[in-house]
C-alpha cells in the first residue's frame, strides 16, 4: 500500500529531507501498519462492546442487531489482521490513548454509554479515517478492505445514532450533563492522541522533534479535523447539543460539521462499497 508522502507528517521537514530514500520507504510502511494496526485494535475493541450490548441493551429486536454486529466484528478484526501479518509483515500494539478510551466505553455498565463511547465516537472517527484510506490508497487491496468495513461501520453507526435519537430525550439534565461531559473529554482525546510517537521510537528518529513537526504540520491539523465530519452531525443528531458540546467543537475547529448530512455520508459509504463490488466484478 503506498503512501502519498504528503501525507507523512514529517515531510518536507529537515528530518524528511536527510533520509535516503529506503529509510522514507521505511517510514512509510511503519506510518501504515501503525494506523492499521490501531483499526484492528479498534475493531477488537467493539467486538467486546457489542457483545456486551447484546446482553445489556433493551429490547429484544436491539439484542438482535447487536448479535450480528459482533459477526462483523469478528469479520473485521480478521480481515485487518491478516492484512497486517500476511501482507505488511508488522502490527503494531495499540496506543495507551485509545486503549483507555475502549476501557471507559467497555467498562461502563450503561447500555447507553457503551452505544455511546463505541458506535458514535469510536465509530464515527474510525470512518473518517478509513475513508482517508479508501479513497487515497494506490493499493487495491487496501482500498477495498476499508471500503467494505466502512460499509459495515456506516450501518452500525446509523443504528446507534436512531438508538440513542429515541432514548436521550427520556434523560434528565443531569444525565445529559454527563454524557455531554463524556463526549467532550473523549473528542479531545482522541484528537490529541494521534502523533504516532511510537513509530518515531521504532524507526530511532529524533522523537521530540518529529512530534512538534507533526503537531504543526498542514497535513495533520486538517487530518485531525476531518476526523470529526462523523462524529459532530450525529452527536448534535441525537441531542447532545448543549454549550459545552458547542463550545468544545468550536474550540476544534469542526463546528461546522454539524451541518453535515451525517445519514447521506453513511449512504454514500455503502453505495462506494458497491462500486467496489461492480469493478470486481
Amino acid at each position: 500500500m503506498m503512501m502519498d508522502d504528503r501525507a507523512v507528517p514529517i515531510w518536507g521537514s529537515p528530518i524528511w529531507d536527510k533520509l535516503t530514500e529506503k529509510e522514507r520507504v521505511r517510514v512509510r510502511h511503519n506510518l501504515q501498519a501503525q494506523t492499521l494496526s490501531q483499526f484492528m485494535h479498534g475493531e477488537q475493541g467493539a467486538l467486546i462492546a457489542t457483545a456486551k450490548i447484546v446482553q445489556t441493551v433493551p429490547g429484544v429486536d436491539a439484542k438482535f442487531y447487536a448479535a450480528t454486529q459482533v459477526m462483523d466484528e469478528a469479520r473485521h478484526v480478521e480481515a485487518y489482521a491478516r492484512l497486517l501479518h500476511e501482507k505488511f509483515e508488522l502490527a503494531y500494539p495499540i496506543t495507551p490513548g485509545l486503549r483507555t478510551l475502549l476501557e471507559q466505553t467497555i467498562s461502563d455498565r450503561r447500555w447507553d454509554m457503551t452505544y455511546l463511547g463505541m458506535q458514535i465516537l469510536v465509530e464515527g472517527l474510525a470512518l473518517a479515517a478509513f475513508q482517508r484510506i479508501r479513497d487515497t490508497a494506490k493499493n487495491p487491496l487496501a482500498a477495498s478492505v476499508n471500503a467494505y468495513v466502512m460499509q459495515d461501520e456506516a450501518r452500525h453507526v446509523a443504528f446507534g445514532r436512531l438508538a440513542l435519537r429515541e432514548y436521550y430525550p427520556q434523560l434528565t439534565e443531569a444525565e445529559r450533563d454527563e454524557r455531554e461531559q463524556f463526549v467532550v473529554e473523549a473528542c479531545y482525546h482522541m484528537r490529541d492522541r494521534f502523533n504516532q510517537r511510537e513509530v518515531w521510537e521504532t524507526l530511532g528518529l529524533p522523537v521530540d522533534e518529529c512530534l512538534q513537526v507533526a503537531m504543526v504540520s498542514d497535513q495533520m491539523k486538517q487530518f485531525r479535523t476531518r476526523l470529526f465530519t462523523r462524529i459532530v452531525p450525529t452527536v448534535k443528531d441525537i441531542g447532545l447539543w448543549g454549550s459545552r458540546v458547542q463550545k468544545a467543537y468550536a474550540d476544534m475547529g469542526v463546528l461546522d460539521f454539524a451541518s453535515i448530512d451525517a445519514e447521506a455520508m453513511l449512504d454514500n459509504d455503502n453505495r462506494v462499497a458497491e462500486e467496489f463490488d461492480a469493478r470486481r466484478r
